[in-house]
This record gives structure tokens, C-alpha cells and sequence, in this order.
């Protein structure tokens, strides 16, 4: 049986059609978004990880026009994993820039996003927004701190080969000392300086400043943030001061502190000894093998271990600030 709908039923009323206009014209531009996301359900990029299996970065649209940057399974199409949330005023490009940022780290580590859930797809991103405090009459970018050898770092805006300018950690060396400013992340920024803060509170306040701003692009360094705030891996200079500072006090050795933590190695007699260098190594004093530097960096499972058998004291007291 076949139904015909008439042409009556079909025409908006008068004195409607004004309200239905404008109402549309939102639907209309979500509507562009979503078709220029489909074709970016093409694979962002490809890798392969820890275990050897291929791996694939795609955009998916999100609620409200925003954009949900995944990280999947290439063979099965499973295990999703939620790279990035991009706000509705960022530009689509900033999906292919976050992805480029993500692959930088993904290959050959461990360490993954979380798990993608049902409410990501229903939820705005970056809620926690509103939780940050400003102040009105700072801008951010004007802000900058040392390190130890008087490199400066700030947050600037750089031309990418976006279409709009991105907001990023910037580092420039000393005046006397030549060279061009190299953009960093916020992770490099941390270790240069060995300290959370200030980084931590300005990229805060710089992400709060611009939301909503379609002039700037805070899509990467938004990344970089909630990586850093996530991560397992913390700085290791409180729990290197603390070493310290306890060998010099209590007279204890390396060698006594490492086979307390169950790192033993024994001489071609049977003697023990601690792993002195696995110890050095986890405290940034010795580079890891292949390096050339000791690394700022430690597992919180392993500050956690060095802590209580180590040194017989809560964790909570070497925790990095």
C-alpha cells in the first residue's frame, strides 16, 4: 500500500516560518561541521605500538559540534581511546595538529588515554573550566619564568600553518647566547624547569582566558595539560633531595637504600650489594643507558617503592610540586 503526503502538510506556517529560519541556520552550519568530520573518519594517522599491533587516530563528532579525537584498534576497531576533546569553536585542522602531537609519544610506549565511554559522546568538553581562578587583568602569555641557566619560557602565540594562531609554551635562550626560541610542550617545559609550577597554573589560566576564542587555537596545549595531569610519571627532584639529604643525616648508603627496595646484585663470590646505579638512574643522578642526560622523570609505582622501603616514609613526602 503506498501513502501520498500532501502538500499542505508540508508548508510552515506564516508566521512561523521566521522562527524556523533562524532556528536552522545553526543546524545548517553543524550540519557542514559533520560532513567535514566524516571525511576525516579516514584515519588521522597509524602506528604501531608496544605489542606490535597497528593502531589508528580518527575524529569523531562530538556533542554540540565539538570533536572527539580516538585512538583504536586498527584490526578490531576496539579498544577506543579518547585522545582529545575539541571545543566547537576550534577549527577541524586541530584535529590533524593534536593527532601529529599524540604520535609524537604513542609509538613504542605503554602508557594510553583512557578508555573512550558512552557519556563522552554526551557530554561538552573541558567542564572544569569554570573551576579556575583569574585574574581579569592578566594575560597570560605575558608571563614567563627561568631556568637555571637563564633560559626564559612563556607562553606565545605561533603561526603553525593553522588558519587562526596557536597558544604554546615557548623557550628562548639567553641573549648573549644566540639561537631561535624552540616551541616546547608542557611536559618539556616541566622537565626543563624541574617544578609543576608555575607551568601547571599559567597554562590554566591561559586555556580559561581563551575559551571560546575563535581568534586562537588552544587545542594542542589543552592536550599537552590533561597528559601531564594524568600521567604516572612525576618529576623526581623532592624524592632526590630527600635521598640526599637522608644519606647525609642518617649516614645510610645507595647501596643500603637499593637493597632495601629489593635491588640486589651479587659478585662472583656471592657478595651482595645494591643496585647503586638502578638508584641513581630513578633519582636523575645517573642517565638511563643510551642517554646522555639523567632524566627528571620517575613512575609514581617506583617513588611510592623508594619511599617506603627505601626510606620508611609516606610517599605523600616526596611527592613532586
Amino acid at each position: 500500500m503506498t501513502s501520498t503526503i500532501s502538500h499542505r502538510s508540508t508548508v510552515v506556517p506564516r508566521s512561523s516560518r521566521r522562527e524556523v529560519g533562524s532556528s536552522t541556520r545553526a543546524d545548517r552550519s553543524r550540519t557542514r561541521r559533520e560532513r567535514g568530520l566524516r571525511g576525516e573518519r579516514r584515519a588521522l594517522g597509524r602506528y604501531i605500538d608496544w605489542r606490535g599491533c597497528p593502531r589508528e587516530v580518527l575524529a569523531r563528532p562530538g556533542l554540540a559540534g565539538s570533536v572527539l579525537v580516538v585512538d583504536r584498534d586498527a584490526t578490531t576497531l576496539g579498544d577506543r581511546r579518547l585522545v582529545a576533546h575539541l571545543g566547537a569553536d576550534e577549527p577541524l585542522e586541530n584535529a590533524a595538529l593534536v593527532c601529529r602531537s599524540y604520535l609524537q609519544e604513542a609509538r613504542g610506549q605503554r602508557r594510553r588515554c583512557r578508555p573512550v565511554t558512552p557519556e563522552d559522546s554526551q557530554t561538552l568538553p573541558f567542564p572544569d573550566d569554570a573551576d579556575y581562578e583569574l585574574d581579569a587583568t592578566t594575560v597570560a602569555s605575558d608571563a614567563e619564568t627561568l631556568d637555571a641557566i637563564g633560559r626564559s619560557y612563556r607562553l606565545e602565540l605561533l603561526r603553525t600553518g593553522l588558519s587562526i594562531p596557536e597558544l604554546r609554551w615557548r623557550r628562548r635562550l639567553p641573549a648573549d647566547a644566540g639561537g631561535q626560541p624552540r616551541p616546547l610542550s608542557v611536559r618539556e617545559t616541566i622537565s626543563c624547569l624541574e617544578s609543576y609550577e608555575p607551568v601547571r597554573a599559567l597554562t590554566r589560566r591561559a586555556l580559561a582566558t581563551h575559551r571560546g576564542d575563535s581568534e586562537v587555537s588552544t587545542a594542542v596545549l589543552r592536550v599537552e595539560l590533561a597528559r601531564v595531569q594524568e600521567s604516572p610519571i612525576v618529576l623526581n627532584r623532592k624524592l632526590r633531595e630527600v635521598v640526599l639529604a637522608t644519606i647525609d643525616r642518617q649516614g645510610v648508603s645507595m647501596s643500603e637504600i637499593a637493597i632495601r627496595c629489593g635491588r640486589v646484585k651479587r659478585d662472583f663470590r656471592g657478595n651482595e650489594s645494591g643496585e647503586t646505579s638502578w638508584l641513581a638512574r630513578r633519582l636523575g643522578i645517573l642517565p638511563e643507558g643510551g642517554k646522555d642526560t639523567p632524566t627528571p622523570w620517575i613512575h609514581s609505582d617506583v617513588l611510592a617503592l623508594i619511599a617506603r622501603c627505601g626510606l620508611g616514609i609516606s610517599p605523600r613526602e616526596v611527592e613532586p610540586e
